[in-house]
């Protein structure tokens, strides 16, 4: 990955999952903040305004369907990488119907993170050239 250094705040309950997911994120070059349930999700997203945000479902206080929806309504550049280890259909459904970038299973791949971020990245520099009338 070469070029932009993002701002990625992980949001999970389970601190084994923030510990990985801060090593793997840092080792990809990006600034990690992290927050351990929906409601310090929000109020991070509302002052700092991360570029994207990786997040669990099942959370005390509030969960991280909840804090998509009220995330994304004050921010809607913001992109939201739900992950959960309760993938069903309706949960998958519901997330993208509140905008978020993609869901990922957990328990999930060191590698399906890179990929991710690298996709992310990519994804926002051709975004950027389209709007700039680069093509």
């Amino acid at each position: 990955m070469a070029g932009e250094q993002l701002d990625v705040l992980i949001v999970d309950d389970q601190a084994g999952v923030r510990f990985l997911l801060e090593i793997v994120v840092k080792e990809a070059g990006h600034r990690v903040h992290t927050a351990q349930n929906g409601l310090e999700a929000i109020e991070f997203a509302q002052s700092k305004r991360p570029d994207l945000i990786f997040m669990d479902v099942r959370m005390p206080l509030i969960g991280g369907l909840e804090a998509l929806g009220e995330i994304k309504a004050t921010n809607s550049m913001v992109q939201i990488i739900i992950m959960t280890a309760y993938g069903s259909e309706k949960t998958v459904s519901e997330a993208m119907k509140k905008g978020a970038y993609c869901c990922i299973a957990k328990p999930f791949d060191v590698n399906e993170i890179k990929e991710l971020l690298d996709k992310f990245v990519y994804w926002r520099s051709h975004l950027a050239e389209t709007a700039a009338g680069g093509y």
